[in-house]
């Protein structure tokens, strides 16, 4: 897998032309999977499963076929997550991929895109948007849409179905409790200036990151290589391989970095479910976390630690999780 800088791919996202007339091949002649992604603090309060039921009719009268909807949170938990989605929707030949992301300000944005057949489940490009105040004005837009279009969709649900998750969790097994071996032998890569793989894409279509400008996030990018980089020195006595540019993992190994540091955000029980860890003893199991790992890029295991040591704030998190490598498997 290459890693490369998504700051120019969030930007592209954001700098997508809005209300196109044109709606995408890959819609009107397939399936589509869609994905909802809901501010918690938009108003009036609404379900993800109401917005789903509520924009159903109108992806349908626009020429599509809808057979799926998730929240798009449940699916970039991890990129092994991720992956178990997109194996599923590979199964289903599914041609689009609909994102309807709540703003927090209550505003609705409808992005479909092409499904890349591929881990990152959509692409950098070839996205088209719509935008709406209510989601009564967004249906009305694709009513009228609609109007327009030949669509090869014709036998098609007329209620969403909201299939379970088990395909997107079965990768749950490779997460292992416990520290890795040898971080004292080999490198372990920490992604920098916003590092990521194809598959960080999709979470760009999130409530509190679809928009930021460029300028935002460029800015929180170099805050965050800073501040590794002190937390790095403080409290990992070990090798360190800063990655500001795309490698393989051909190439990461050749270099004698066995290890990767990844990084994932969102609501805490999910995450620890997606790790196949219980939730039980939460007393806020739906805040926001970020939580570290290591991937052992050889044999792709994936260690989580022997201590749960998410929080809201990402310092926090990575301090937590470099002091418990210590801890003794």
């Amino acid at each position: 897998m290459k890693y490369i800088s998504v700051c120019s791919l969030l930007f592209l996202l954001t700098v997508s032309v809005y209300g196109q007339n044109s709606l995408p091949e890959a819609f009107l002649s397939g399936k589509s999977i869609v994905l909802i992604s809901n501010a918690p603090s938009a108003r009036p309060i609404l379900d993800w499963k109401e917005i789903s039921e509520k924009i159903h009719n109108g992806l349908i009268e626009a020429g599509g076929d809808p057979i799926a909807y998730y929240e798009l949170e449940d699916l970039t938990l991890s990129e092994e997550v991720q992956t178990g989605y997109a194996n599923a929707f590979s199964k289903r030949m599914v041609s689009a991929i609909v994102i309807l992301t709540r703003k927090e300000n209550g505003e609705f944005i409808l992005s479909i895109s092409p499904y890349s057949n591929t881990a990152a489940i959509v692409g950098s490009s070839s996205t088209w948007s719509l935008r709406a105040n209510t989601l009564a004005e967004l249906e009305e837009n694709l009513n009228m849409l609609g109007k327009n279009v030949q669509s090869q969709n014709y036998l098609v649900l007329e209620v969403p179905e909201f299939p379970d998750s088990e395909s997107g969790q079965a990768s749950s097994r490779r997460f292992l409790a416990r520290n890795p071996l040898n971080l004292d032998v080999f490198k372990l890569g920490v992604q920098l200036a916003g590092a990521a793989g194809d598959a960080g894409i999709l979470s760009s279509y999130r409530y509190d990151l679809l928009g930021k400008s460029e300028q935002a996030i460029m800015a929180e990018q170099e805050a965050e290589k800073q501040g590794l980089q002190v937390i790095f020195e403080n409290n990992y006595p070990h090798e360190v391989a800063y990655l500001s540019s795309a490698k393989t993992d051909a190439e990461l190994l050749r270099e004698r970095v066995q290890f990767l540091l990844v990084k994932v955000e969102g609501r805490e029980a999910d995450l620890m479910e997606s790790m196949g860890l219980d939730p039980a003893g939460l007393s806020n199991p739906n805040r926001i976390v970020v939580k570290y790992y290591i991937r052992l890029i050889v044999r792709d295991e994936l260690y989580v630690g022997p201590k749960w040591d998410a929080d809201p704030d990402w310092k926090k998190a990575l301090r937590g999780f470099l002091e418990n490598l210590s801890i003794a498997s």
